[in-house]
């Protein structure tokens, strides 16, 4: 039975979380150990799935301020990362707004339902914690069909991200999701 945790901002998500996310996102890409660790982790919520004492999926959200346009890193390209249009028409209606970045699934857990439970628990708690009213993303390409079944949108023209691959933009509203 898997269960899931919940590390809010100020909060400290625990080693065997970091060691999944490095081992899904960033060791497939041949970045370093700590390349998985963001400056504003402290900010963020954390959400991690553990079946039988092993973490097998991880989730990351933030507030967004601004229009979105972030790396995760600070490597080639990372400049080129495009804001999230939408949110530069400063529509209110939009705010405030979260981001999903740093999700995975184990390739050995996937396809058993663990990466939407991560999913669901970090845009529950980025309602109740900030108040959010939607819901942004950078998907890797290989992800896009799993956030479509999730009820998210792509929207722009699909991008590069220099040594991880093409994503493409999505979203998706959160108003009355968890009522």
């Amino acid at each position: 039975m898997p269960t899931v945790h919940v590390a809010r901002p100020g909060e400290v998500a625990p080693e065997t979380y970091y060691a999944t996310r490095y081992a899904v996102l960033r060791a497939p890409l041949g970045r370093p150990v700590g390349s998985e660790r963001l400056p504003d982790d402290d900010q963020a919520l954390h959400v991690w799935v553990e079946v039988e004492g092993v973490v097998v999926a991880v989730a990351r959200g933030h507030l967004i301020e601004g229009d979105g346009a972030a790396a995760d890193h600070a490597g080639p390209g990372a400049a080129l990362i495009p804001a999230f249009a939408p949110l530069s028409e400063q529509d209110s209606s939009l705010r405030p707004a979260m981001q999903v970045r740093q999700m995975g699934v184990l390739e050995a857990s996937r396809g058993q339902g663990l990466g939407a439970l991560a999913l669901q628990h970090l845009l529950r708690e980025s309602v109740h914690t900030w108040g959010a009213t939607t819901g942004w993303l950078q998907a890797r390409e290989a992800a896009i069909e799993f956030y479509a079944r999730m009820g998210w949108e792509a929207f722009d023209a699909p991008y590069d991200i220099e040594g991880v691959g093409l994503h493409r933009s999505m979203r998706r509203s959160l108003v009355g999701l968890f009522d």
